[in-house]
């Protein structure tokens, strides 16, 4: 009996028979149906859609085509072009926010280690005999003091030169960023008469700066908070600068410590004239010297020399003349002109007494003659 379909004749020879031999096992498993038509790669136009001018025969179906099985050619995207357009938007707006944030916020240099904290060291220098007195220029001219220059100029730089990881340019401004602070805490007016101390705050590294107030609101000699450890200052009840043209000799030196810090050493000596601050007006005989000498320790890292600002390290400092019994920490006290010592040694310390004790005590030195050679000598107190 014929099958519906079947030619009427029969299978012709040579060609297979019947739906049996036509579904062999090689495509049994392949299924047309109409989700494996819509999945194909290619879609055959239809007869209208070929009879346009220069039409193809197929139309390729990826994901950026909306068109469905049979459905007319349109522009707009079907839902796997809208997935993929999504897809590639997400990964555009992560890039240029991956990209914004690296230029926005960019990478911190690391950071070269804690700032130190201060550590100074101050000692008074009584005189050995009675402070001469005279007038400034005079007292200059027969003094150590002589040949020392005259306020900045005396503080000069030394030639420069690049280091294994610093430009000559770096090294130029560390030195004179060294040298600002020398002028600022030893020559400026106001600082020394107590009035100010902005000029020397202002060069300090931020993290010093707490120390830095607290010395000067609460001075105290244990090593830390001696405000004359930052700057030179004179005790305003007790005595003024009487000529403002200070002589000033000593040296700078400069040193690679590490990878990122540049240290500069300074060792200078300043000789001021100063006169009484109260009673009526010294007479032009009544000033008398007074000198410091202070030897500095400042490190510079990179940002502080962008920032032009130091850290202050070490502070090793010789004041007199000076009564040793009185504190130095907080201001100096200069004997003036006409008087004599009153103690050679410092003050009497009490380890049975509360409260921080004195850490300087002990401290304190005798101040060379004026008209020996060299500027003054420290010898220990019996």
């Amino acid at each position: 009996m014929a099958v519906p379909g079947d030619p009427p004749d029969g299978t012709p020879e040579g060609i297979g028979g019947g739906d049996e031999e036509f579904r062999s096992d090689e495509y049994r498993s392949v299924v047309f149906d109409e989700d494996f038509v819509r999945a194909a790669r290619l879609q055959e136009f239809s007869a209208q859609e070929r009879m346009g001018e220069h039409a193809r025969a197929v139309r390729s179906r990826s994901i950026w085509s909306g068109a469905g099985s049979g459905g007319p050619r349109t522009s707009t995207p079907g839902r796997g072009a809208r997935q993929g357009m999504l897809l590639v938007l997400l990964i555009a707006l992560a890039f240029a926010t991956a990209v914004y944030m690296g230029l926005s916020n960019p990478a911190l240099p690391p950071t070269v280690g804690r700032t130190e904290a201060l550590t100074s060291t101050i000692v008074p220098l009584a005189p050995a005999t009675a402070v001469p007195g005279g007038r400034p220029a005079d007292l200059y001219a027969n003094s150590p003091a002589a040949d020392y220059r005259v306020g900045a100029a005396g503080i000069t730089l030394p030639g420069a030169r690049r280091t294994a990881h610093f430009t000559e340019g770096q090294v130029v401004t560390a030195l004179s960023i060294a040298k600002d602070y020398l002028v600022q805490s030893s020559l400026d007016p106001d600082v020394l008469a107590g009035a100010a101390t902005r000029p020397v705050r202002v060069l300090l590294h931020p993290d010093q700066l707490d120390q830095f107030d607290r010395s000067i609101a609460s001075p105290a000699g244990d090593g830390r908070l001696a405000a004359t450890g930052w700057l030179v200052r004179f005790d305003p009840g007790t005595a003024v600068v009487a000529d403002t043209r200070v002589r000033v000799s000593g040296t700078l030196a400069i040193d690679e410590v590490s990878t990122d810090v540049l240290e500069v050493i300074t060792d200078h000596t300043f000789v001021y004239a100063v006169r009484p601050a109260t009673g009526s007006p010294a007479a032009a005989d009544g000033a008398s010297l007074f000198t410091v000498r202070r030897e500095l320790k400042l490190r510079f890292d990179r940002d502080d020399l962008v920032a032009r600002r130091t850290e202050l390290v070490t502070a090793y400092v010789m004041a007199g003349p000076q009564d040793c019994s009185n504190d130095p920490a907080g201001s100096f006290r200069p004997v003036l002109a006409g008087a004599g010592p009153t103690t050679v040694g410092p003050a009497a310390s009490d380890p049975y007494a509360s409260g921080t004790p004195r850490r300087a005590a002990g401290l304190c030195g005798v101040l060379a003659p004026p008209t020996a050679a060299g500027t003054a000598s420290v010898s220990p107190s019996p």
